[in-house]
C-alpha cells in the first residue's frame, strides 16, 4: 500500500485503521499481515483492472 499510494508508513496504518473500522476489512490481534476483506469480490474494483473473474464460491 505504501508504494502503490506514495504514502508513508504511519498513513498506511492509518487507511488500515481507517478500513477495519468501516467494516470492509477484519484483522486477528497479534498476527501481522492477517488481513481479511470482508467485501465480496465483485465489488472491488481492482479486480476488474486486473481482468481477474472472482469465484462464484465467494
Amino acid at each position: 500500500m505504501q508504494r502503490h499510494f506514495g504514502v508513508s508508513p504511519p498513513s498506511v496504518h492509518q487507511m488500515i485503521v481507517t478500513l477495519e473500522r468501516n467494516g470492509l476489512i477484519r484483522r486477528q490481534a497479534d498476527t501481522p499481515r492477517s488481513i481479511e476483506i470482508l467485501m465480496a469480490p465483485e465489488n472491488l474494483p481492482i479486480l476488474s483492472w486486473l481482468g481477474i473473474k472472482p469465484s462464484k464460491s465467494l
